[in-house]
């Protein structure tokens, strides 16, 4: 479905594209065969960044939000987004792989080196481990030697021809304990020697992750599996599997046989970025809503609009005040004490204004002590204003 413009807006027609593929489409899911696999095991293996990370993770994620508030995202907007978005996931790894300065901060890693250790006390116990940057894997090398564990490593380094060579020595060298990889690993290598897969950190595309884990789960397997999954707390790891829903959906509808989905609505370029990028940053998609819900929405968006420009006014009074009450103090007291007051009195000031970001504004949050004090304000406007008017 497309609009005016030829922007994609969804797909639909998707129960006639099942009756075309259906005589010449054989689709075995996974789901098909567990029956015929043995038993599967997934932890989630919740990490809590240290101060150090969640630093970097932060300052990351408010250049994300500060973009995503604009109205328009150009292209060298995306590409800021890009590259922020990926020092938010290096950072839910180790400081290292964002700055490449040691030392390098990781909790993950130090839960790592726990799990390993416990793991490799059993002596057959055959591991792969993934993770989406070669930097990480190096991180990780001396922790191995360190429990003297044997291990062959690929990425995209290697050639294609020297794979094969990695792939027979783990399967038939007892010593070779771990088989560590990116995802050049996740595809096309059949690893049953292995009974437990380590996922460092997550994939963008939840059927990467699928796939890694299949290396080891598949047929021939006749041991039971064991999967584990670091995740960083409190980083966009905790919401990375969600943001790609839509395109399960549309997969499940194209292919299913069974699906009874004739349509799937699909928003794409800026606004299916911002979307999920609203679910990265935390938000929880919105249901549809009906006329009066979005009439209130409405009110309540002007309602704060017009609280935004009361404010701006009043700042704009408090200031002409105060400008005014500074030209009619006598200026003959001490100088010097007068300016060591007003450095106090602004260092003071400072720690309780709120500063947004993406305008610079500064907003000071003022308490008034009771419901009276606002009619007090109110009747002295007042009357400033009818005095100002005669």
């Amino acid at each position: 479905m497309l609009d005016d413009r030829g922007k994609l807006l969804g797909y639909k027609n998707l129960d006639e594209l099942r009756r075309n593929l259906e005589p010449i489409l054989l689709r075995r899911t996974r789901a098909s065969v567990l029956d015929e696999l043995p038993p599967r095991m997934t932890e989630i293996v919740r990490v809590e960044p240290t101060a150090e990370q969640q630093a970097v993770h932060n300052a990351h994620m408010q250049v994300v939000a500060a973009i995503t508030r604009k109205k328009y995202i150009s292209e060298m907007d995306l590409l800021r987004l890009r590259k922020a978005l990926l020092m938010c996931r290096m950072s839910a790894d180790s400081t290292f792989l964002v700055d490449k300065t040691p030392p390098a901060y990781s909790s993950k890693l130090e839960r790592l080196d726990e799990l390993l250790g416990q793991l490799l006390v059993e002596p057959d116990r055959k591991i792969v481990l993934f993770s989406e940057w070669t930097t990480m894997l190096g991180l990780i090398e001396p922790m191995l030697r360190d429990h003297r564990a044997g291990y062959v490593r690929l990425d995209g380094s290697v050639p294609q021809k020297k794979r094969p060579e990695l792939v027979h020595r783990f399967h038939s060298d007892p010593g070779c304990r771990l088989f560590i990889t990116t995802n050049a690993g996740a595809t096309g290598l059949n690893l049953q020697a292995a009974n437990t897969v380590i996922n460092v950190d997550l994939p963008w595309n939840p059927a990467i992750l699928e796939q890694r884990i299949a290396r080891a789960h598949r047929m021939g397997q006749t041991r039971p599996v064991q999967v584990f999954v670091l995740v960083s707390e409190g980083t966009i790891e905790e919401n990375l599997l969600a943001t790609l829903s839509a395109k399960y959906e549309l997969s499940n509808a194209a292919l299913d046989a069974d699906s009874d989905i004739d349509a799937v609505d699909l928003c794409t370029g800026i606004d299916e970025l911002k979307a999920r990028l609203e679910v990265l940053l935390g938000a929880k998609p919105m249901a549809p809503v009906d006329q009066s819900v979005q009439r209130d929405r409405q009110d309540e968006l002007e309602r704060l609009s017009h609280r935004n420009r009361v404010a701006a006014a009043g700042g704009q009074l408090v200031t002409a005040a105060f400008r005014f009450l500074d030209e009619m103090i006598p200026a003959d007291g001490d100088a010097a004490a007068t300016t060591e007051m007003e450095r106090v009195l602004r260092r003071q000031l400072a720690q309780c204004v709120d500063r947004d970001e993406a305008t610079g504004h500064a907003t000071l949050k003022v308490t008034l002590p009771d419901a009276a004090a606002l009619d007090s304000l109110a009747r002295s406007l007042s009357r400033l204003l009818v005095q100002s008017q005669q």
